[in-house]
């Protein structure tokens, strides 16, 4: 069993910046991919970006590509969710998860585990 524990997140204007982290305990981290999640209220959960199990291939939603900024660090078992230039459109929940898979996974059936989901709010 996989815990996963976020921290970061927050309020932020509109063009600013905001970072994230996610810690995995219970697991070899290795072992997964780590994805980034978002759901607004009244939407479906959304992909955002996901990072393979080395850290060497990554794969963004169109909409965060360019702005947000994923890696991981196995030697802490944490995955890292850097987020520039933000909109108010990126104000959502935000929920890392990960899958034990090789390859990049978008669907988020696909992931095993999830955190507990923190609030980014971007005020215009």
């Amino acid at each position: 069993q996989v815990q996963l524990v976020e921290s970061g997140g927050g309020l932020v204007q509109a063009g600013g910046s905001l970072s994230f982290s996610c810690a995995a305990s219970g697991g070899t981290f290795s072992n997964y991919v780590m994805g980034w999640f978002r759901q607004a209220p009244g939407k479906e959960r959304e992909f955002v970006v996901a990072i393979n199990w080395s850290g060497n291939t990554t794969y963004y939603a169109d909409s965060v590509k360019g702005r947000f900024t994923i890696s991981r660090d196995n030697a802490k078992n944490t995955v890292y969710l850097q987020m520039n230039s933000l909109k108010p459109d990126d104000t959502a929940v935000y929920y890392c998860a990960a899958g034990r898979r090789v390859a990049i996974i978008t669907r988020w059936k696909e992931y095993d585990y999830w955190g507990q989901g923190t609030q980014v709010t971007v005020s215009s």
